[in-house]
């Protein structure tokens, strides 16, 4: 059996978010609806809350938030790039090279989850049963906020940043029906387009959904 390269054993997420580094936090840190959507999540945490930032990129503004709020945070991303920027960048949290759908999570072990457009290079199954792991992560009462394109597309080329990628997502009522099976109560959600600040990057249209166990 010959040895497989690291090239060729990690996600092509990992390849993309390496590729594009820095250049990601610069086109996507202020985007007003993540900003928003951080916002309800802290004022919904309990004082030195435990979280999660499925997909933690550079480590802002998510991690930055929530660490500059007093909170403990596990950031988990499949890019050695991004983890390492992440933990220069955000010194007071935690971060973890690893892929969502493997890393063993405790049930009701965290107060509170970020998944900001994290699940879309995954298969429809796979996004479906790491929401429901993220479900069971969540401390009954606990919040989890997600945000993704919505879109009836499955494994589709698309170009992210000037760099083709495929991609798979759910319409916005299908996504919501995943998260309700999940255990999760759609409190309210949140329809935008936003263009991230990169000359390769269009209108994007975004949802986000605020979530209860």
């Amino acid at each position: 059996m010959r040895d497989v390269p690291y090239e060729e054993q990690r996600p092509p997420a990992a390849a993309l978010f390496d590729a594009l580094g820095a250049d990601y936090e610069k086109a996507f840190a202020h985007a007003p609806a993540h900003l928003s959507a951080l916002e309800w999540l802290l004022e919904r945490l309990p004082p030195a809350a435990r979280t999660l930032d499925v997909g933690s990129g550079t480590g802002r503004p998510t991690a930055a938030a929530l660490t500059a709020a007093g909170h403990s945070v596990l950031g988990v991303d499949v890019s050695p790039v991004m983890v390492e920027l992440a933990a220069r960048q955000v010194p007071g949290a935690e971060f973890r090279c690893a892929d969502i759908r493997e890393l063993p999570l405790e049930e009701g072990s965290f107060d509170g989850v970020c998944v900001f457009f994290s699940l879309l290079q995954m298969t429809r199954a796979e996004q479906t049963a790491v929401v429901d792991r993220l479900a069971r992560a969540l401390r009954p009462g606990g919040h989890l906020v997600l945000a993704t394109v919505p879109a009836d597309v499955a494994d589709v080329e698309v170009v992210f940043m000037g760099l083709p990628v495929r991609a798979t997502s759910f319409a916005e009522a299908d996504l919501v029906a995943v998260v309700e099976a999940a255990g999760l109560t759609v409190l309210s959600r949140n329809s935008t387009v936003f263009t991230p600040d990169h000359p390769g990057a269009g209108p994007e249209p975004h949802l986000f959904l605020y979530c209860r166990r």
